[in-house]
Formats: C-alpha cells, structure tokens, sequence
C-alpha cells in the first residue's frame, strides 16, 4: 500500500461521511422558532396568588432584541393580559406567566395566543397558540392572604 492509496481511500470515506451527514441534516429554516416545553396554573393559596405560564425553548435562532409576545385569556372575563419579554443571549429558554388571575374555573380550556416579533414590533415572524387547563377552581385560594411578607408572618388582617 502506498502513502498515495491511504490518502485516496481516507478523502473517499470523509466524502461519503459528508455526503451522509448533509442528506441526513435537519434543516433549521423548517423548524418553529419556539418549542413549548410545558404550561399550567400555579396556586399559592399563603398569599392568595394565582397565575397561568408556559415555558417555551427556541429552536430556530432569533435575532438579538426580537419580542415573544403571550396574551393570556382573562378567566374572569374581559380583554386578555399580554405579556412581553425580549430575546437575548444569554439564555434560549423563556417563561412567561399571567399577572394574577382569579375566575379560574376546573377542566376549563383557557386561550394563549403565542407571537414572535421583529425587535422594533412592526412585523410579527412567527405565532402559535395553546391551551391551558385547570385541575382545580381557584376556589381554594382565599380572598385575602393568609401570610405576608418574605418570612411568611402571619397576615395581622386574617
């Protein structure tokens, strides 16, 4: 075997190895920009908290300073909550969440409407949509805090 053979028959496999690779790659421009990795309703019933969220992955890279845009239908009724949060850097998965909510009725679906924006809001890039249901009503939050403060001290007022 020559020096001549070896480097022919290594170029052939790396060409095959590439041609393997470039057939079998998955395309980033067919993917979604953001993979929802999960959602639900938060309780905290010590400070009678109750909000809905999701928790969203991007796939497909965005460009610095784009928006991701969530409005979170209103159980109580009423125009829905939107929420904004702008893509940096530093992290590729986002969580957002409703303000506090109250209405929350069980097994009902309630409506996010998901959105990607250029970073100057003028066009939107990408838009989804879920549902979120609740396991329980927030009847079992009370009205008015039970705690307060960072300790959780009791609420002077219950």
């Amino acid at each position: 075997m020559t020096v001549l053979r070896v480097l022919a028959a290594t170029a052939t496999i790396l060409v095959l190895l590439l041609a393997v690779g470039w057939l079998t790659r998955e395309d980033p421009s067919s993917k979604p920009y953001l993979k929802i990795l999960g959602s639900g309703f938060m309780f905290n019933y010590r400070v009678a908290d109750v909000y809905y969220g999701f928790t969203a992955l991007v796939q497909r890279p965005l460009p610095t300073g784009s928006i991701i845009e969530a409005t979170f239908e209103d159980p109580a009724g009423g125009a829905g909550h939107v929420v904004r949060t702008r893509v940096g850097t530093d992290t590729a998965r986002y969580s957002l969440r409703s303000p506090p909510v109250r209405g929350v009725e069980k097994d009902k679906p309630y409506r996010v409407a998901i959105r990607v924006l250029d970073r100057e809001a003028r066009a939107v890039l990408w838009r989804d949509s879920l549902s979120v249901r609740s396991q329980i009503s927030d009847a079992v939050v009370p009205d008015r805090p039970l705690t307060i403060g960072p300790g959780y001290a009791r609420n002077p007022l219950r």
